[in-house]
């Protein structure tokens, strides 16, 4: 191998600031390393988590003995030329970086207005955003009634999703200008009580991920609020652990896994340059139902 300079080897960068243990203990990222590791194993090839936080991510492109690379989202953009000059084949996810770029995405617009629409068709008028926070640190507040709130560190994706909420509202009569935004990583135990606390009118919540759905179950549990009785709660990205919470979290769903094995096939292939986007299907469940007529 080292003749040949291969190293028999796939190179998987976790997307924006996050580590790898942040990765491995997201729902989504484990379902997604899961898809590599498959389509790895099928090949007989390894797969190499690359540490890539803020301040080492073009040192790593440069010295992983790694065949090729998935860059984890459209943040990643800026590695691309580094990931090209070692001429490896890579592919970006969450991004259409043009035609000569393999990528990965999903439907996240589409996806967005779905869940308005099913929130709003069953009579919700007052909601939260969680968006994601690609930056770390404590959660960030929005509140309606200022002129402009620019989000922190907005990836495309989630300006999709931002615009498919104000698309699926606006079909209701409703402004996206008149709800609060609260961005959140997606982990941070500390999400729920943040919208509790700023948002207690709120009869239905929207967010950009299942793990920050489940922080909201987890806080409704300690506050004694019932879902979805007082609150209705929606997340994105259908991983396996939302069919387990209690109650079962009504989600947009993506096929995760299989978006994983095909990045992977996409590297080890070495085709030509594809753009795929994925669907996304609205799965209802239990943790969403028509508001109270009083709102708590």
């Amino acid at each position: 191998m080292l003749r040949d300079g291969k190293f028999n080897a796939i190179g998987f960068m976790p997307p924006g600031a996050y580590a790898i243990a942040e990765v491995m203990r997201s729902p989504y990222g484990r379902e997604l390393v899961l898809g590599v590791s498959l389509a790895c194993d099928e090949a007989g090839t390894t797969l190499s988590l690359v540490n890539g936080t803020d301040n080492t991510r073009f040192a790593s492109i440069r010295e992983a003995l790694v065949d090729g690379f998935i860059l984890g989202h459209s943040g990643d953009i800026g590695l691309i030329t580094s990931a090209q000059r070692r001429r490896l084949p890579f592919v970006i996810l969450e991004n259409d970086a043009g035609p000569d770029i393999n990528s990965i995405k999903i439907d996240g617009r589409s996806g967005a207005i779905a869940a308005v629409r099913h929130l709003t068709g069953l009579g919700h008028r007052h909601f939260a955003i969680l968006s994601v926070r690609r930056t770390s640190g404590p959660p960030i507040v929005h509140m309606p009634g200022l002129a402009k709130r620019p989000l922190l560190a907005g990836f495309s994706l989630d300006d999709e999703r931002l615009d498919g909420f104000k698309q699926g509202l606006a079909e209701a009569n409703l402004s996206i200008d008149d709800v609060p935004i609260i961005e959140t990583t997606p982990g941070d135990p500390s999400a729920g009580a943040v919208v509790f606390d700023n948002v207690p009118e709120a009869t239905a919540i929207l967010t950009m991920s299942d793990w920050q759905a489940i922080t909201i179950l987890d806080e409704a549990v300690c506050r004694g609020i019932e879902v979805p009785g007082h609150v209705s709660v929606i997340g994105f990205d259908g991983t396996a652990e939302s069919a387990r919470t209690t109650p079962p979290l009504t989600t947009v769903a993506q096929d995760v896994i299989g978006k994983g094995r095909l990045a992977a096939r996409m590297v080890l292939d070495n085709q030509p340059p594809r753009q795929v986007v994925l669907p996304v299907e609205l799965v209802v469940r239990a943790s969403t139902a028509a508001p109270r007529a009083k709102i708590r």
